[in-house]
């Protein structure tokens, strides 16, 4: 089976629980650990949606709720392999750009990221990432 990554909202779904995040978790714990990953541009993404909501506490309860967030946040990428953004993948993007893929930045590079791993992305995003060729996508949300 080729590699799984995760795009940004799989993983915002899984972090909120409900049933699109249960339904990720429940495939997901049926698959070798290594068989999945996310990209260091979702972690990016990731990491600054956490950061702006940190920052924007304004009482102390509000800044421990924000602070415990962000632990558990970094303490489930520390779990999760991170696929980065290198050299073919920079390639990729660079080529799928001037070729007129009009996807927006970070849903290119993750894609290219990807495309340079052989993987499937997992995403509800199948509208623009089905604009990248060659590129699979599934959603595992429904």
């Amino acid at each position: 089976m080729p590699l799984v990554l995760l795009d940004t909202d799989h993983i915002s779904l899984m972090d909120r629980g409900g049933l699109e995040g249960g339904r990720i978790l429940a495939r997901l714990a049926r698959m070798p650990p290594d068989d999945f990953a996310t990209t260091i541009v979702t972690y990016e993404e990731q990491i600054r949606g956490w950061l702006a909501i940190s920052s924007q506490a304004r009482t102390e309860p509000q800044r421990i709720g924000a602070f415990q967030r962000l632990k558990r946040h970094l303490f489930f990428f520390c779990k999760l392999t991170v696929v980065d953004y290198d050299g073919q993948a920079s390639e990729l993007f660079v080529r799928l750009r001037n070729e007129g893929v009009r996807v927006k930045t970070k849903d290119l590079q993750i894609a290219a990221i990807a495309l340079a791993n052989n993987a499937t992305l997992l995403t509800r995003n199948l509208s623009d990432f089905g604009k990248v060729p060659g590129l699979r996508v599934e959603d595992w949300s429904a």
